[in-house]
């Protein structure tokens, strides 16, 4: 991706997206949803049925722009639900292009017995 993105804030939107979609439509999903400002440089992520395909929207000084990335193989972990879908770090934007799921961590084991 181009630009600095130090200072920006990453939001997901969960579920499917429909990837006939392109920059005017996805504007609409980001301007009906208020989160995250569209014009600050933001960047909102996408994923496509298949979760194989993810779009990142977002405002670059004159204009939108729209970067995509389509897996050979494999899927994108994805949060189904909007409660899971939160604004995440740079740190784990660069986990989700790797694959590593962080929306789901370990299970919290409970003793009974010692």
């Amino acid at each position: 991706m181009f630009g600095d993105f130090d200072h920006v804030r990453i939001f997901v939107f969960a579920g499917v997206t429909d990837f006939r979609k392109h920059i005017d439509g996805l504007v609409q999903i980001v301007a009906a949803s208020q989160r995250g400002t569209l014009y600050e440089g933001d960047l909102f992520v996408f994923c496509s049925k298949g979760r194989d395909k993810l779009k990142v929207l977002y405002y670059d000084r004159n204009g939108f722009c729209l970067w995509y990335k389509r897996l050979e193989e494999g899927k994108f972990p994805w949060p189904k639900t909007r409660v899971a879908a939160q604004e995440i770090t740079k740190e784990q934007m660069v986990w989700l292009l790797r694959g590593i799921d962080f929306w789901h961590e370990h299970k919290k084991i409970t003793y009974f017995h010692v």
